[in-house]
């Protein structure tokens, strides 16, 4: 997949305009997941997704082809996500692991009362896990987590991430491992997901979180765009449950009103 994203850069490099779509087309995602892991909100990582994708654009004739074109794309998305993006979004607060803590064992209920049907049960359910997950990566401060997602739940090794943060390998390690042992502790004790014997579960915490307006079940931010993560979870052979956690969760893909604006962009480019 490489090699051929480089062919297709090079040609976009050289003024062929439908490379340069293509090239969107092949990385939007990729950007869109990682947004979505650092803002939290969908609408938040589809403006910063189209933000990054015109950066992209406008800013191609730069890759020097030092690196993968990948490490590149992440390095512009990270720039803007930890830069421009944090300036103007304060929707996604941080919160102390003490204090999700205290939101994860509020409101748990062993019936579910807002309805019967056991397809509803389980989008649900599965809105609660990924919504859960992604508010626990907020209990990191924004390098932090980037540290985290780059390290531990998009899987890339210390030379590639520490390229894309312009660290050194040693101190990214260092880093990751700090952020991963908070992350570990925290699943370790609250989630019944990691550890059988812990309380929680998806499914006790549904009818809280809608009638707290967390969660809207008319307009799931989650649940439909992905397959249940939570089924996968078991499928997945990790010895350490809480990576499952993160990387069960299923690439979403980027919403489709994305292309309109960025295909403007290209579309007003002369090489």
């Amino acid at each position: 997949m490489d090699k051929d994203l480089n062919s297709i850069v090079q040609k976009a490099l050289l003024g062929d305009k439908k490379a340069l779509e293509s090239v969107v087309e092949e990385v939007k995602d990729l950007i869109y997941n990682l947004s979505l892991k650092m803002l939290l909100f969908p609408e938040d990582a589809q403006d910063a997704t189209q933000e990054i994708l015109v950066r992209i654009i406008t800013h191609l004739s730069t890759f020097q082809g030092k690196s993968t074109f990948k490490t590149w794309v992440y390095k512009v998305a990270t720039n803007y996500l930890l830069t421009e993006k944090s300036k103007k979004d304060r929707k996604a607060k941080e919160v102390s692991f003490d204090e999700y803590a205290n939101q994860i064992d509020t409101g748990q209920s062993a019936m579910i009362r807002y309805t019967n049907n056991e397809g509803e049960i389980g989008l649900l359910e599965e809105e609660v896990k990924v919504s859960c997950t992604h508010g626990l990566l907020h209990c990191l401060n924004p390098a932090n987590r980037l540290i985290y997602v780059l390290g531990d739940v998009l899987d890339l090794n210390s030379k590639e991430a520490a390229e894309i943060l312009e660290i050194t390998p040693s101190s990214f390690r260092k880093q990751l491992s700090r952020s991963r042992e908070r992350i570990k502790n925290f699943l370790t004790a609250k989630c019944g997901l990691v550890n059988p014997n812990n309380s929680c579960r998806c499914k006790r915490k549904i009818d809280f979180l809608i009638d707290s307006k967390m969660i809207d079940p008319h307009a799931l931010r989650f649940a439909n765009h992905t397959k249940r993560s939570i089924d996968m979870m078991q499928k997945i052979e990790f010895l350490d449950k809480t990576l499952s956690v993160f990387r069960s969760v299923p690439i979403i893909g980027a919403p489709n009103g994305i292309m309109k604006e960025v295909r403007q962009t290209i579309n007003s480019i002369t090489f």
